[in-house]
């Protein structure tokens, strides 16, 4: 039994299951089929290991019989950091119930989108911390090379990092609510259960605040961007967005440094990546599926990949959500804004970067409806750009956050002679703070950032771009009249789903009741 507790996810036993579903969960092997001590006795099975990590990361679980490998939806980063992050926003409508508990914010600590983002969050943290225990001792006993472990431990700090800050975006407030940022956050969890006694140690595991979060998350990701091998060459061709690398790494410190508002660390870190990677002059280029997104284009970072036989499923798979099953769309709110996103942008162009049915516009990023390979595009080269050229403008730095808005706006433009901005375009800090997150807006739409934005933008000191809770939506459940989506008529946008203030407890999702019930001092969000 030791040996086995080495290998399931901790959340499943810390998190108060019943005795019936532990017992399945502790006979479950990992969909690698490998359980310790075998798992780092050779080096194709600690590489055979690792992609189960991956695997974790690209499917999870969900509330998915446990002996099936292929039952997640694709928490948390194969697909439902996209969908959860864009429903909890305003840019897209919901269209039927699937998301409605998200959409409307009628959660609460036993619903299964937000209960599932923590079980399945922590599922792939405590996978990372098996793989770096597991891989440390492989290493003193001369299983593999230094350096290859090395490797192998930068991409599960890596993965380890990148997932306890996406939980503290839905679970935690943002750096900037108490100075110091003092508040309480999540537990951050370095410790692979192994034994009995990790196992209960783990499940007392009290909350960290959100200062010490960062400061983790930052040192993983320190780490990684040191011990990752891949990231050294500037060949496009050598690289596979599929596995974490030092640029995958800088580009999340981009990330941090942004949330933390420490905009001469987002420019450094940013600065870092300028001659490994470049805009793709066809704004479309890093959605032409799975393989190409892989190997063909400059512009992607870090993707989750899929295939026919391993994705998030109907039920969870970005094309299917997002276009097949007709489930999301984009909201009137952001199409008929033609003052920021012109009518004959690119990024309107149906066909490609849209799919149109019944007058209705939905995004056409993700295309396999049949397979589901579309891979996940976790961080790309543009975000680092516009982060940058937000850190420039808050720092007063005009000129160079033009020119970086600009890279990434006139590519989609159809006549960037006489459309691109101009230094007239903004004269203050906070002009050019609002272009750039508009642009955010529709550059990233249907790509998971905006949740993100909404919670770092809570009491921003540049009044004008700050933004109080949960902003207002478009109906939810029904599909919008086709006229909402036809430029230049009189259709009026209404959003009767109301706003939810900033001070509202429904502004963070509660703490899974299952985590509650076995680690009662974690405390729950206030007032839920």
């Amino acid at each position: 039994m030791k040996n086995i507790i080495k290998t399931i996810l901790l959340s499943v036993v810390v998190l108060g299951m019943s005795s019936c579903t532990e017992e399945k969960i502790l006979d479950l092997k990992p969909v690698n089929n490998i359980l310790s001590p075998d798992a780092f006795t050779t080096p194709t099975l600690i590489a055979t290991y690792m992609n189960g990590v991956y695997n974790a990361a690209a499917i999870g679980q969900y509330n998915a019989a446990p002996n099936s490998p292929n039952g997640g939806r694709g928490y948390v980063w194969g697909a439902a950091f996209v969908q959860q992050g864009e429903t909890r926003g305003e840019d897209v409508v919901n269209m039927a119930t699937f998301y409605e508990l998200t959409y409307t914010a009628t959660y609460d600590p036993t619903t299964a989108n937000n209960v599932y983002y923590w079980v399945d969050g922590y599922r792939l943290i405590n996978r990372c911390n098996i793989m770096i225990e597991g891989t440390t001792e492989a290493v003193a006993k001369g299983v593999i090379t230094k350096a290859v472990g090395d490797n192998y431990i930068g991409q599960a700090k890596f993965l380890r990092a990148i997932t306890h800050l996406e939980l503290l975006t839905y679970f935690a407030r943002p750096y900037n609510f108490t100075p110091g940022a003092t508040h309480s956050g999540i537990p951050y969890r370095e410790v692979g259960v192994n034994t009995s006694a990790e196992i209960t140690s783990e499940s007392l595991k009290p909350r960290n605040t959100v200062a010490e979060v960062y400061d983790k998350v930052l040192a993983d990701l320190n780490d990684a961007e040191t011990l990752i091998t891949t990231g050294n060459s500037t060949t496009f061709s050598s690289r596979v967005v599929g596995r974490a690398s030092k640029w995958a790494a800088i580009a999340f410190k981009t990330r941090l440094y942004l949330q933390k508002r420490d905009w001469a660390n987002v420019i450094v870190e940013g600065n870092k990546l300028s001659g490994a990677f470049a805009l793709t002059a066809d704004p479309y280029a890093p959605f032409q599926g799975s393989s190409a997104v892989a190997t063909s284009n400059s512009e992607s970072i870090f993707s989750i990949q899929h295939s026919a036989t391993a994705n998030p499923t109907v039920n969870g798979a970005l094309p299917s959500m997002l276009r097949d099953r007709a489930l999301v769309c984009i909201s009137p709110i952001l199409w008929r804004d033609t003052t920021w996103w012109l009518a004959d942008d690119k990024r309107r162009e149906d066909g490609k970067f849209i799919y149109t049915a019944s007058g209705i516009k939905y995004t056409n990023k993700y295309t396999d409806v049949t397979n589901r390979t579309d891979a996940a595009p976790v961080i790309r080269y543009a975000e680092v750009v516009l982060n940058m050229a937000e850190a420039h403008a808050r720092l007063s730095n005009l000129s160079t956050a033009l020119n970086l808005l600009n890279s990434v706006r006139n590519r989609s433009l159809a006549n960037p002679a006489t459309q691109a901005y101009t230094a007239a375009s903004f004269t203050t800090d906070a002009t050019m703070v609002a272009a750039i997150l508009k642009e955010r807006r529709i550059e990233f739409l249907q790509e998971g950032r905006r949740w993100t934005d909404i919670h770092r933008l809570q009491g921003d000191p540049i009044a004008s771009v700050a933004i109080d809770g949960i902003p207002a939506k478009y109906a939810s459940g029904a599909t919008p009249a086709a006229a909402a989506f036809v430029l230049g008529n009189s259709f009026v946008v209404t959003t009767p789903v109301a706003a939810i203030p900033g001070t509202d407890y429904k502004f963070l999702w509660p703490i899974p009741q299952i985590e509650l019930n076995t680690n009662p001092g974690l405390g729950q969000n206030p007032n839920w």
